[in-house]
């Protein structure tokens, strides 16, 4: 992947920038992340758990990370350079994981799906050693989904 590696360019382009620490309440696992607009905002919704965003950008940014399982990870402080970032990163996530399907050999589900997680689990180690920055407090959660929706 060269430099399109999440980690080389969390390492590289967003750890040399003025950051800030986020911490998310997630489990350490690939996770599911859906973005919500909702009347008071913009939302992050991981599992049943919502994390309000003061923009969209920023909510694209951190369901990169969500979507890794990374629970800390630094935020640029420039908020003009969060949305290139989120691009080039979900990017760099989908093309992670169609390189993947292209190189993984014809397998069963169940150990297809252990090299997916031991490759996600890679991404999310190399970027902890990186690691995430001072910390600022976590983002807030807001509403919990209702079982009926």
């Amino acid at each position: 992947m060269g430099n399109e590696w999440i980690p080389q360019i969390y390492e590289e382009k967003i750890r040399t920038l003025r950051t800030r620490s986020v911490k998310l309440d997630i489990p350490e696992k690939e996770n599911q992340a859906f973005i919500h607009h909702t009347l008071l905002g913009i939302e992050l919704q991981i599992r049943k758990t919502r994390f309000a965003s003061p923009d969209l950008s920023t909510a694209r940014y951190m369901q990169v990370f969500a979507w890794i399982g990374c629970a800390e990870f630094a935020i640029p402080y420039d908020i003009t350079k969060i949305s290139g970032l989120a691009d080039e990163l979900e990017s760099s996530w989908h093309k992670t994981l169609l390189l993947f399907n292209a190189m993984s050999t014809p397998k069963s589900p169940q150990a297809k799906g252990r090299q997916r997680a031991a490759l996600i689990r890679e991404i999310r180690t190399q970027l902890n050693e990186i690691g995430a920055g001072k910390k600022i407090p976590e983002f807030k959660k807001s509403t919990k989904q209702r079982k009926n929706s």
